[in-house]
Parts: structure tokens; sequence; C-alpha cells
């Protein structure tokens, strides 16, 4: 299977979203907030957003103080970490400044817990240096929680909401990362199996392409796998099964 970044709807709103912060009018807006269930290909996403845009990426402990925040930021830039918190804050802010990398916090709802303080200390790491910040959420909750702290809310310039595959996204992840042709039948199991999870539907692809070299086959329809499950749904203990989903 083809290592691909499929530009699905999902990739396509982040995209356009990114590109509204970076024409921003206030300075101090530069945060996006990237929210949806688990398995829509957030961080895959912004991850390689990141590479490309020479971010730096980290991702938020349960354990994160503002101090091991600075400490551990410090570190990925490749500043001194040792020394008074404010100190290290100083070290970071100029080193930033002087690349303009943008920061991506993921895990961001583990930033929130005693009012907020290490999200704090992120938005005045963007206010000195009007970077733009990508804030990913890994529970749905997260823009209520955020909508406490109006300092902090008032900054996030766009909100994107990841979104469950459709089956044009999922026509063109088989397209695209297949070595084998998938005919729109079998894509459309595809996603009534996986229920549109991004995750779901590449493990799909890369079980029908396997059967399908075992069998020698260079296309592959539904029929080829009636009867047979695409995707293991552990969290309902049970299988969905080609057909018997329907």
């Amino acid at each position: 299977m083809k290592n691909e970044l499929v530009k699905t709807s999902n990739y396509e709103r982040f995209r356009t979203a990114i590109s509204a912060v970076e024409q921003r009018g206030a300075p101090e807006a530069s945060m996006l907030l990237v929210c949806g269930d688990p398995g829509f290909s957030k961080s895959i996403i912004v991850n390689k957003w990141a590479i490309d845009a020479k971010a730096v990426y980290l991702r938020a402990k349960t354990d994160w103080t503002p101090t091991r925040f600075l400490r551990e930021l410090a570190f990925a830039l490749g500043v001194e970490r040792n020394g008074r918190s404010d100190e290290v804050f100083g070290r970071i802010v100029a080193a930033i400044a002087k690349s303009q990398s943008p920061l991506v916090i993921d895990e961001v709802q583990h930033t929130l817990p005693n009012r907020a303080r290490t999200l704090e200390a992120i938005r005045d790491i963007s206010d000195l240096t009007e970077i733009i910040v990508v804030l990913v959420a890994g529970e749905g909750r997260v823009l209520d929680r955020i909508a406490l702290f109006p300092q902090i809310a008032s900054r996030i310039h766009k909100v994107v909401n990841f979104e469950a595959a459709s089956l044009d996204d999922v026509a063109a992840c088989c397209s695209e990362m297949a070595e084998v042709e998938i005919a729109h039948d079998l894509v459309e199991e595809i996603r009534k199996q996986s229920g549109g999870r991004m995750r779901h539907v590449v493990n799909a692809i890369a079980l029908i392409e396997r059967v399908a070299k075992r069998s020698g086959k260079k296309k592959v329809t539904a029929a080829d796998f009636e009867g047979k499950a695409l995707v293991q749904d552990w969290q309902i203990r049970r299988q969905r099964s080609a057909r018997a989903a329907a």
C-alpha cells in the first residue's frame, strides 16, 4: 500500500483555516483549534503540515505544568532549558521570534487543568511572537472548556471540526493508496463498515490489498469479500461483516 496523504475534505478544511489565520487582521488572534472524534486523521494531517511548515510539534502530557511545558519546548527548540522559568521563557521567546516557527500542541486538553495555566503560557508566547499556534483536541468537550477562559478563547481565530470521511473521501483513499483496483461497491462497503473513521479505512484498504495479492487479482469487488469483515470494531465487541451489516 502506498504511503500517501490523501487530500480529503478534512484536509481541505484544515488548509483553508490555516490560510485564514495567516491572513488574520488581529496579530494576537493566531490560534487554530482542531477538534473531532478519534480516528478522523487529525494528528496525521496536522503533523504533515507541521513538517512542511517547520513547526515545533509537542504532545501535551497529563502531568504538564507551565514549567514542564517550557522545559520541553526549550529542548525541542534546542535552547538551554535549565534555570528559572522566566529565564527559560525569555530564551524560548527569543528563539521563536527569530525563527518564526509555528507551534503545534497535540492533546491540548492536558493544558487546561489549574485554570489553564499551561495554555496561558502558550498564549503568552504567541502574543509576544505572533506565531501560528495549532491546538489539537483529543476530546470533544475542549471547545466548551476553553470558552471558560475568554482571554484564550478570543485568540482562537478558527475552529476546524474534523468529520467522518465521505464516500468521495474513501474513494480517493482507495484510488491513491491501494496498489490494486477497488471497485465502487467495495468502496461503499468500506465506508459503511468504517463509519468514516480514516484509521479504519486505511486498515481496510491494507486488508483488501493483501487478500487481492494472495489471490492474484488486480481488481476486487464487494463480491470478493462476501461475509468477510473489513473492520474490527473491538469497542462494541463484534465484527461488522460485509453484507450482514446491511
